[in-house]
């Protein structure tokens, strides 16, 4: 296991089926930003993460697992547990949202009030 997100084999298996950090950016419906954190191990990958991956760049999830840090976990069993955990991850970033929804209407109105 890698200790360290390993770029160069991410950015082999990138070159070799067409894609760019852009494609797997839209594929994990991430900013190209957001990629480039986890890139320089600096945003952990969730295990959905990893599964999108393995298939986006061919691989099977043990070699995502493997090169993208020691703290990457690896992708949940498909069926129930794999539909619950997705599932917890689309609340919490909803969540994410509704509290960056909540910041923004409490800017504007601080704004309005000067």
């Amino acid at each position: 296991m890698a200790l360290f997100f390993d770029q160069e084999w991410f950015d082999e298996r990138l070159a070799a089926t067409g894609l760019t950090r852009d494609d797997v950016a839209a594929a994990l419906g991430l900013s190209r930003r957001d990629v480039d954190e986890i890139w320089k191990d600096q945003r952990e990958v969730t295990p959905n993460q990893v599964a999108m991956l393995a298939r986006l760049l061919d691989v099977p999830a043990a070699d995502i697992v493997s090169r993208a840090g020691v703290a990457t976990p690896a992708p949940p069993p498909a069926g129930e547990a794999g539909f619950a955990n997705r599932l917890a991850e689309i609340d919490a970033r909803l969540t994410r949202i509704e509290r960056a929804i909540a910041d923004l209407q409490s800017l504007v109105l601080a704004t309005r009030g000067n």
